[in-house]
Order: structure tokens, then C-alpha cells, then sequence
């Protein structure tokens, strides 16, 4: 399964920057940006999205 995650502004909640990553790479975003306080909006991808 691959996931959508969107590195969100922390003055308006805005998404940044979007990447799509497979499931064993989530964690380790995750781990990342609790590290530096950053925040993240994750949803599974659209599978039919190239």
C-alpha cells in the first residue's frame, strides 16, 4: 500500500510539500518529523494516480 504525505505550514496548516512513499517508509517519515516538531497530514494514495 502507498501513502500520501503532505508536510504542512505551521503558521496555516497549508500543505508545503507531497510525496507518495510505500507503507515501510511511513514510519520512518513519522519518526523524522516528530523529531524537528514538523507536521503531517497522511492518507493511502490514490491507487489509479500514476
Amino acid at each position: 500500500m502507498r501513502f500520501e504525505i503532505m508536510r504542512l505550514d505551521d503558521v496555516d496548516g497549508t500543505a508545503v510539500d507531497t510525496t507518495v512513499v510505500d507503507a515501510a517508509s511511513v514510519n520512518r517519515i513519522v519518526q523524522q518529523a516528530a523529531a524537528t516538531g514538523q507536521r503531517l497530514y497522511i492518507r493511502p494514495a490514490d491507487p489509479t494516480a500514476s
